[in-house]
């Protein structure tokens, strides 16, 4: 869906440039700036290398039927979901030593010592970026719209991250990690929901008082002839105009005690700069 991988790939791709970004500031600030292209070339191998793994793990998937498709996606789904919210909580935590982290790598480093730092960097976030796009490849059965989203958020990341290297410290993105961060926990619950929906189907359990709809909406704009609303519903938050009980508590039990937990932490540094 082109909400969510517009989301995914507008943080992944911004955070990349981020760290770009700051080696690049730091490489001109030490008169490196002959350096650059060893930063610039460990970006570019690894964009290449995410691009090619990318492409043929989903090639794979789309390959897939049956009860081994299910479990796939299932298992992607788990995944995602783990990765996702490990990575928003990782950079909640680190966000604020990020810079001078990557200044202490920096000083006095060899060029292999640089493009070491922009490839692990950028490949990280490429092989994140992909496993969420398969997530929501997963979610939504719509590989165009997930790859037009993903574009597109890219495209704005790297403008973002151009902008961040222009104004240098002039910008504030504390808010926009934090609000993406509580937009991508929604997404990872209505991966959540979509793991156990997947295993359910997997296991053949198709009777109970679990799998009985928590509600049915069968007209407007929340039902599932509701166009492009509830197409952006379903694949930035789970949404179902029909869900099984168990897809329900699914969402619920693992986004409440993950966002309390976030928002938490949010309360817990402002505390700590007052």
């Amino acid at each position: 869906m082109v909400g969510s991988s517009f989301l995914i790939t507008l943080r992944e791709g911004l955070e990349a440039s981020l760290i770009i970004s700051i080696l690049l500031t730091y490489l001109a600030k030490t008169n490196r700036r002959a350096e650059n292209r060893v930063v610039w070339f460990g970006t570019l191998v690894a964009i290449a290398v995410c691009a090619i793994v990318g492409t043929l793990v989903f090639v794979f998937v789309n390959g897939l039927n049956g009860k081994v498709e299910q479990a796939v996606e299932g298992a992607i789904a788990v995944a995602a979901m783990l990765v996702l919210t490990q990575m928003i909580f990782w950079m909640r935590a680190n966000a604020r030593n990020l810079s001078s982290n990557l200044r202490s790598k920096v000083d006095g480093s060899s060029k292999t010592v640089l493009f070491t730092i922009a490839f692990v960097a950028v490949f990280r976030e490429g092989l994140e970026t992909a496993l969420f796009l398969l997530g929501a490849k997963t979610e939504t059965a719509s590989g165009s719209s997930v790859v037009i989203g993903g574009l597109i958020g890219l495209v704005v990341s790297a403008a973002l991250g151009l902008a961040v290297y222009k104004a240098g410290s002039r910008i504030n993105l504390k808010a926009f990690f934090n609000v993406t961060a509580i937009l991508l926990l929604l997404f990872a619950a209505g991966l959540a929901g979509k793991a156990v929906h997947e295993i359910r189907e997997l296991i053949g359990w198709e009777t109970g008082l679990l799998i009985t709809p928590a509600w049915t909406i069968n007209s407007g704009a929340w039902s599932a002839s509701g166009g492009t609303f509830y197409d952006f519903m379903k694949g930035l938050f789970g949404w179902h105009a029909s869900p099984e009980r168990l897809r329900v508590g699914a969402y619920f039990v693992y986004l409440i005690p993950v966002l309390v937990s976030y928002l938490k932490s949010s309360k817990d540094d402002k505390q700590l700069v007052s």
